[in-house]
């Protein structure tokens, strides 16, 4: 992954010296005051000699030549330096895409008057509006501020697109630079990107309960017996009362609705002063969208909804469906398992029944096992099923995720090691692995999940005892039905202790989208918002399309598979609908498989097998894999040791200490991936099987082919593979 620091006020200086450059280069003269200022060549001004009064000059002849030549070293000195200041005035300027078209952009102009910033950390521009926290009630005079981010358009202007990302609880503008470098370059080009933090996310308010949620999700949940149901509804209200005791004030709560969101966006898009938008969002965001559009149609130019939610089910019949998703996408993580033969070897026995087996397993007790610590040493844990349906849920979003997944449940069943999945559910809860404290996650909130879920999807009935019972009656059927995963239903149970629960009304009309052109994209193995939502929602459009993809994530728009992003590309950039109402896009339900690593070093041929081993295995440990890019990290390795890595200039970092991914192969020593190259190096001394030790290179290169160089058991080693 490239990363291109951002310095806004580097550029500001620049463009101050840069406009004065141009002028005087333009006429050839330069003030030498101006010079002063941007030329490493410091001038003194020396005087015409004046002859004091009754003198002569001597030999006017003489020093009249040794002036002029003086001048002359002088003028070229000049003329050298005007020349190297163009050439880095023409690099600069290089460096500043579509530089006209850019300050030709209103956009700029309007963000300025807004009063506009750098957002941290970010290529966007940051403008805070102080909205009314009732849109519906112009008694109440409480106001908030909302965040939203702009990066204007290099190129030809088309209008605003404005991307309403997941949760609800996600800010937005986290993920703004990741999301933009994923879009085709003609978008960022032609359409002013907007993301925001919705109302109570981010540098939205901040509202955040970190340690009551990771306390709740590991809390069983068994709801086929009336005991079990008790502790369920105990375990929900607990959280309910935990999580607003961890937030600074409630004031936020009863306006965290997505009605209420929807008309902050709707006053950010009169202050930038465009008529008409395009609008995308993504799972939560396809919520928050087709509020927006039902609430102000006639602001809308074009409208993609990805990983569609149906607004017209209620929230028991949407967690029924839920429910049922996760757990058939399960089901075909685990078959596209038994049809590789690879992850079959790993696993040993159909995957189906290994995931069954280990969970009737955790259901009668926890399982111990022994965590390899990021400081080094070793802890004692247990490990349960609350803890695998955690882990295995959070694992099922993507194709990429979901091989992670297998391989973390073949390690499980063929080598009796749990660390794998624990290091999943680690980053499922985001804790700490050395002390199993909560890490604060800036870029998601489940107080506002629940703060827009509670208000969203309103709980039948008059008391929270009432509200639990309800809640818990509506998922027998599931219980009944769903053989994996059926807790899933109950993710909403704390609505029922909520403290600003409104009484359950009608669900919004079905959206028909009058003179809005519609792209529904949905995918077979989706298991957040099953497909049917999708499918639903595009049969009423007036004017809709359907892009469907096999197997594929959550979220398809954006994510490298050509087809959905190119329809949409297409849609937004050149306003081309896609040529038939239907298309089905291919794609898979897991990433190609990759093998574990062998338990003990000595079934490596040779150096080489081990190091590229190393290498697999570092990226695909999830604390990498999933890595902010930003926080140095250090993790146990599993048979020992410990690896750390950061981001650098060049590239990401690594410090391996006494490091095994196999027992009797030990690694210390430094690694780096190349950022521009694409390429990924280990420089470590090594101990391996028997004692034999030695200094080894390993390269692999854009191309995937890979070499090893050094000495090992007193020998040289010379070894490539393409």
């Amino acid at each position: 992954m490239q990363r291109s620091p951002s310095n806004p006020g580097r550029w500001t200086t620049f463009a101050v010296v840069l406009f004065t450059l141009l002028s005087v280069i333009s006429i050839g003269v330069i003030p030498s005051a101006t010079l002063a200022q941007t030329s490493p060549l410091q001038l003194t001004p020396t005087p015409t000699p004046t002859p004091a009064p009754g003198s002569a000059l001597t030999d006017p002849t003489g020093e009249l030549a040794a002036e002029v030549q003086r001048l002359t070293a002088i003028v070229e000195s000049l003329q050298a330096e005007i020349e190297n200041l163009k050439a880095e005035v023409q690099k600069l300027k290089s460096q500043i895409p579509n530089s006209r078209s850019s300050a030709s952009n209103p956009t700029l102009k309007i963000l300025a008057e807004l009063g506009g910033q750098p957002c941290p950390d970010s290529d966007f521009t940051c403008v805070t509006l102080t909205v009314p926290a009732d849109h519906f009630d112009p008694a109440n005079r409480q106001t908030l501020d909302v965040v939203f981010g702009v990066l204007p358009a290099t190129g030809e202007r088309k209008g605003m697109f404005v991307i309403a990302t997941g949760g609800p609880g996600a800010a937005g503008l986290a993920s703004a630079d990741a999301y933009t470098s994923a879009f085709d370059p003609s978008i960022p080009e032609h359409f002013d990107l907007v993301f925001f933090d919705q109302r109570g996310a981010g540098q939205s308010g901040g509202l955040q309960c970190p340690a009551a949620a990771a306390a709740y999700y590991e809390t069983e949940i068994e709801t086929k017996t009336p005991q079990g149901e008790a502790v369920a509804a105990a375990a929900a209200q607990e959280f309910s009362e935990a999580c607003l005791a961890e937030l600074d004030s409630t004031d936020l709560l009863p306006y965290l609705g997505t009605r209420q969101a929807v008309e902050d966006l709707e006053l950010f898009r009169q202050a930038m002063g465009d008529d008409k938008f395009w609008l995308y969002g993504e799972s939560y965001g396809t919520q928050f969208a087709q509020t927006y559009a039902a609430a102000h149609p006639e602001q809308l130019a074009g409208l993609i909804l990805d990983g569609t939610v149906d607004l017209t089910l209620t929230g028991f019949e949407y967690y029924e469906e839920w429910a049922r998703a996760f757990n058939d996408v399960l089901v075909m993580t685990l078959e596209a398992c038994n049809t590789d033969e690879e992850c079959a070897d790993d696993m040993g026995q159909d995957a189906l029944k290994v995931y069954d087996g280990l969970a009737a397993q955790l259901a009668k007790s926890p399982r111990p096992f022994t965590f390899p610590l990021p400081s080094g040493g070793a802890a004692e844990r247990e490990f349960s099923l609350a803890d695998l349906e955690v882990a295995v849920s959070n694992y099922l979003y993507s194709e990429a995720s979901r091989l992670l997944l297998q391989r973390a449940l073949a390690a499980a069943a063929s080598q009796d090691d749990l660390v794998p999945l624990a290091r999943l559910l680690y980053d499922s809860l985001s804790l700490d692995p050395e002390t199993l404290e909560a890490i604060p996650d800036p870029t998601y909130s489940d107080a506002v999940y629940y703060g827009v879920e509670c208000l969203d999807y309103a709980v039948p009935g008059d008391s929270s005892a009432e509200r639990a019972e309800t809640y818990l009656r509506a998922g027998d059927p599931t219980d009944t039905a769903v053989p994996r995963l059926s807790s899933i239903f109950y993710g909403d149970l704390p609505c029922a202790f909520w403290p600003t629960t409104p009484a359950a009304g009608p669900r919004p009309a079905p959206l028909t989208a009058e003179n809005i052109p519609t792209l529904v994209l949905g995918a077979t193995a989706d298991p957040a918002t099953p497909l049917e939502n999708g499918q639903r929602v595009f049969s009423r459009l007036a004017n809709g399309y359907l892009i469907t993809t096999e197997g594929g994530a959550h979220v398809t728009f954006g994510w490298g598979n050509a087809c959905p992003d190119d329809l949409v590309t297409a849609f937004l950039v050149e306003g081309k609908m896609p040529e038939q109402r239907e298309t089905t896009c291919d794609g898979v339900v897991a990433e190609a498989y990759v093998p574990l690593p062998p338990v003990d070093a000595s079934a490596f041929a040779d150096p080489l097998e081990a190091l590229l081993s190393a290498d697999t295995e570092i990226n695909h440990l999830p604390e990498y894999y999933y890595w902010d890019t930003v926080t140095p990290t250090s993790v146990g390795c599993p048979r020992g040791g410990t690896l750390a890595f950061s981001a650098g200039d060049t590239g990401d970092k690594f410090k391996l200490t006494n490091c095994a991914f196999s027992a009797g192969f030990a690694m210390t020593g430094v690694g780096l991936y190349s950022y521009d190259l694409g390429s990924f190096t280990l420089d470590v001394a090594v101990t391996g099987p028997a004692g034999v030790t030695g200094n080894l290179l390993y390269e692999r290169n854009e191309n995937g082919a890979i070499k090893v160089t050094g000495d090992y058991a007193g020998e040289l080693v010379d070894l490539s593979e393409e």
